[in-house]
């Protein structure tokens, strides 16, 4: 567990005093994070927008959710923010499939999309309203936004609920909430892990001596998933990997592949050593399915 997860999630003695005496600091990050939602000037952009979120910090599964949520849907588009992309501004991932950006630009979720999705279109923009547009633009009869919670848009808000779950239920920097625990209260839906959605992992191309390599918020919620490997290498959320030293690892380990999750995947692709792949899906529990498609029709 990196030092990170384990102050919000398994803090020691002194990381959780720490945590107490930041407490004025998350009360005031959290009255504004509120207050910025709450009061933010209201959009309605006249097209279905189904937004997937968490309240959590890292990851609880957005991405392979949005895959399950829209891969039904012809001339939709997913718009998300592209974090660890060494690109700015409104960039267009993939038109129905094709894609037209590089990992670099695009960044690592952006492309898994864009691979996940062959009817879809995927656009990364730090301003969500200008993909919004631009998707429309394109031809985008529905639109489903990643992190799209704190946004006063007209949409279906859906926010993940995680098994794993922070320490404290404080905002940060004494908690791992971005918001308080009681604004799952004004979702339309709360999608709560192990219950309205599992996680089911599949391992392809597997080979016999595999090292883990992934750059994934809360890397250990792998460890459950994970077959004996002879090594990890894991490293910070949306990281770019370094080739020499991936590779260094590898030869001292005598591998026979690199194991690695979907979104690792495409900035791995050019190393010219064997994949194996931690391949994620998602079981959505069908009433939220139809809760989508009622939206959407309305709309």
């Amino acid at each position: 567990m990196r030092k990170r997860e384990r102050y919000f999630y398994a803090p020691s003695g002194i990381q959780k005093l720490l945590a107490f005496v930041l407490l004025p600091f998350s009360f005031i990050y959290c009255a504004i994070a509120t207050l910025k939602r709450k009061f933010g000037c209201f959009r309605d952009f006249g097209i279905p927008i189904i937004s997937v979120g968490n309240l959590v910090l890292g990851g609880s599964g957005k991405s392979p959710f949005i895959i399950e949520i829209a891969k039904d849907y012809a001339d939709a588009c997913v718009i998300l923010r592209g974090y660890g992309r060494r690109s700015k501004g409104l960039r267009i991932v993939s038109l129905k499939g094709a894609v037209q950006e590089s990992v670099e630009n695009a960044g690592d979720e952006a492309i898994m999309l864009a691979k996940a999705l062959p009817n879809a279109s995927v656009i990364v923009s730090e301003k969500r309203a200008v993909g919004i547009q631009k998707a429309k633009e394109l031809g985008a009869k529905v639109v489903f936004l990643d992190d799209g919670f704190r946004f006063k848009f007209k949409k279906l808000n859906i926010l993940l609920q995680p098994q794993l779950e922070p320490y404290f239920s404080f905002c940060i920097p004494s908690g791992g909430y971005r918001e308080s625990k009681r604004a799952y209260k004004e979702a339309d839906i709360v999608a709560k892990e192990g219950v309205d959605y599992q996680r089911q992992v599949e391992l392809v191309q597997a080979t016999p001596k595999m090292l883990l390599v992934t750059a994934i918020a809360n890397p250990m919620r792998l460890d459950e998933y994970l077959p004996d490997v002879v090594g990890k290498m894991v490293f910070k959320d949306h990281s770019f990997f370094k080739k020499e030293k991936i590779l260094k690892e590898y030869e001292r380990l005598g591998a026979t592949s690199l194991l690695v999750t979907q979104k690792d995947a495409p900035k791995l692709e050019g190393f010219g050593v064997p994949l194996s792949l931690l391949q994620l899906q998602l079981k959505i529990n069908p009433t939220i399915i139809e809760r989508i498609k009622d939206y959407v029709a309305k709309v």
